[in-house]
């Protein structure tokens, strides 16, 4: 049996068509080297001559992009019915992309044929085969992608197998047969394939799943075990509708689970980053929850699950994390227990007993009744930690803060006034932003670099703001969680009241407070 599957992404055409999804061709390039790096087989580049941009990204792949593992393909379609290939502009702009491999795609399903082409099943499979042939004359590997073939199959078996021979025989190397309205479930996929590597003897076969009924990962694997070398897919799943099989979590379920090879062994450990990196290039967030790649999936929160995972980090996780580049993560909630606290609290190197360690799941459980999160806010979790180790902070002392806001010269500006108390020094100071979050953090910011100058390497760099009962209106609590960052790590604090300038003031603040605790801790270490 073979043990190799080859990864073919479509991330620059299928993921392109993803609601919210559009590449500028230097994103695309951008992205063709990400999936270098990561180890793919075939990079599809998208349709040349479907739109100018198109055309501008294979012009610049041409002297732009230096790929040292995956090949570009171009993808287009067969002929048009009654016009020889050579004669269709279509597939000369798919000879001009230059590309050493193209991946044509054709109709399988009979319905398609009368009714979108328009024209008779024989014609169909000529126009398959005419056009494979043309490519192959021009020394280009040819990829064919059936569409619907898994309807066409159940449909008219017959002609969607003749397709796939006609495609075989005139030189496709893959035969790719796509799931392309995403509806068919496993065990028809196994049928389908088995039926079909069967019946084209001699085939290199392929398969490409939609997700419109959650299974795309899972066909794609039931497909390899049926017969199929070729896997397409798009990271992070992007794709229409649902999206298409997320290569995410087909390859480490190929590699690891399933004993086959599919990038090179030494690049698993890049999977997550370049998931978030391609996911940063296309500007959207990750989902935390995806398989093997997202920030959550080998998060713990349940009390039982993080005390078994303090003493044997596999009792609750399918794999070692590292493996795809991802890590182990624990966040502490009402759910906690002593050795969870006691865990998360070493991990900052603080030491608790367990007396302390209940104090602070004491407190968690108050203040999470008051709507605290401390899931995405460490910094706060850990001054709760300090203080209930008997720790107190000798930086600042606040006095007053305010914030008034006004509408200037057609721009809302706030400004902010904080009064603190610093090695004995009554310090007032004030500052402008864009609004009130920011003008808080520049007039603390501002009080305090005077003695601790390194303040100014701490960045706020993100704020989020939740009503947690918009049903009581005006008197409803807010809660804010910011993260700041310095030159080494980053962290969250989260602030709750029912005035959002309080909240407000008392994420950032504490966040500005742990910035200036890890300088400290870091400048005694040095």
């Amino acid at each position: 049996m073979n043990k190799t599957v080859e990864i073919y992404d479509t991330t620059l055409r299928d993921g392109t068509q993803q609601e919210g999804i559009s590449l500028t061709p230097k994103d695309k390039l951008k992205i063709c080297e990400l999936l270098d790096d990561l180890g793919v087989s075939y990079v599809e580049g998208g349709w040349p001559g479907a739109n100018p941009k198109e055309d501008e990204f294979f012009e610049r792949a041409k002297t732009e992009l230096a790929m040292s593992h995956a090949k570009l393909v171009a993808f287009g379609a067969t002929r048009k019915a009654g016009t020889a290939a050579a004669d269709d502009p279509q597939v000369a702009k798919l000879l001009e992309a230059e590309t050493g491999t193209v991946c044509l795609v054709g109709k399988s399903w009979d319905y398609h044929v009368e009714h979108a082409l328009q024209t008779s099943l024989d014609e169909a499979v000529a126009m398959v085969g005419d056009t494979v042939e043309f490519f192959r004359s021009h020394d280009r590997e040819v990829f064919f992608d059936a569409e619907h073939f898994f309807d066409g199959y159940r449909a008219n078996p017959d002609f969607a197998v003749a397709v796939l021979q006609t495609a075989f025989d005139a030189g496709a190397t893959r035969l790719v047969m796509c799931d392309t309205n995403g509806g068919f479930l496993s065990h028809e996929v196994e049928r389908i394939v088995g039926e079909v590597t069967e019946r084209v003897s001699g085939g290199t076969f392929g398969c490409h799943f939609h997700n419109d009924s959650g299974l795309a990962v899972g066909n794609s694997l039931t497909a390899v075990q049926t017969g199929v070398y070729q896997v397409q897919g798009c990271i992070n799943g992007y794709g229409e509708r649902t999206g298409n099989a997320d290569l995410c979590s087909v390859i480490p379920n190929l590699s690891l689970k399933m004993g086959y090879s599919t990038i090179p062994q030494e690049r698993l450990g890049k999977l997550t980053a370049i998931s978030h990196h391609i996911a940063d290039v296309v500007n959207l967030t990750l989902d935390p929850h995806l398989p093997y790649v997202g920030a959550s999936a080998f998060t713990h929160k349940a009390g039982l699950h993080t005390s078994a995972m303090a003493r044997r980090p596999d009792a609750y996780e399918h794999m070692a994390p590292t493996a795809v580049g991802n890590e182990t993560r624990m966040v502490v909630s009402e759910l906690a227990g002593r050795s969870t606290v006691v865990a998360k609290a070493k991990e900052t190197g603080l030491d608790l007993t367990s007396a302390q360690a209940q104090v602070v799941i004491d407190r968690i459980k108050e203040r999470e009744h008051l709507g605290y999160t401390y899931e995405s806010a460490g910094g706060s979790f850990e001054l709760l930690a300090r203080e209930a180790s008997g720790w107190n902070q000798d930086f600042f002392d606040i006095e007053s803060y305010r914030v008034f806001v006004e509408h200037r010269d057609g721009e809302v500006v706030a400004e902010a006034t904080v009064k603190v108390v610093v090695d004995g020094k009554r310090i007032v100071s004030t500052r402008e932003g864009d609004g009130l979050v920011s003008a808080l953090d520049r007039a603390l910011r501002a009080g305090l670099v005077n003695r601790y100058p390194h303040v100014e390497s701490i960045k706020l760099t993100d704020y989020r703001v939740r009503d947690l009962d918009s049903s009581d209106g005006t008197s409803a609590r807010v809660r804010v969680l910011t993260e700041h960052t310095d030159v080494e790590s980053t962290w969250g604090s989260v602030g709750v009241h029912q005035n959002i300038i309080d909240a407000s003031w008392t994420a950032v603040s504490d966040g500005l407070l742990m910035g200036l605790i890890r300088h400290r801790e870091r400048a005694e270490t040095d």
